[in-house]
């Protein structure tokens, strides 16, 4: 039966019809499971905004391109792989923050307690250190972000 409103059971479908739980024991490790995908989320984050502003602090290529230069190669640069893999980093974290939303949809109040935590201590172990060091980059590159779960 699906759910539209939250409910307290351990017996719940994620984001498959094959991942459901019937017992205690396959219920707590669905939640482990969710619990761990949201901190691994929070480490992605992290991750890319130190990329981000490593990036930002190389510098720039002093030479101007010339004419002939296609537009594409202009526009990335020295920078290259840096962008592409931060372009990457930024897709897999967006499919497994997609991920996460779906898996809250299952209107589970475990889930959604254990998707909470995760992304708390996520948070708390990889991303709080970076504050109170007079650093204001990392802040000013962290509220540039548009998606509501970093």
């Amino acid at each position: 039966m699906m759910h539209t409103t939250l409910h307290w059971s351990n017996q719940v479908t994620l984001l498959f019809d094959s991942w459901n739980t019937k017992s205690w024991p396959s219920y707590a490790l669905a939640l482990l499971i969710c619990f761990l995908v949201a901190l691994f989320y929070q480490r992605l984050e992290a991750l890319r905004l130190r990329l981000r502003l490593k990036s930002a602090a190389s510098p720039a290529n002093p030479s101007p391109p010339s004419l002939s230069t296609p537009l594409i190669v202009r526009k990335l640069g020295r920078n290259r792989k840096i962008r592409l893999g931060l372009a990457a980093l930024f897709g897999l974290n967006s499919g497994i923050g997609y991920l996460i939303m779906l898996a809250i949809m299952s209107y589970n109040g475990g889930v959604l307690l254990a998707v909470v935590l995760g992304l708390t201590v996520g948070y708390f172990v990889f991303r709080s250190e970076d504050f109170g060091d007079g650093d204001d980059s990392f802040v000013a590159a962290e509220t540039n972000s548009t998606c509501a779960c970093s």
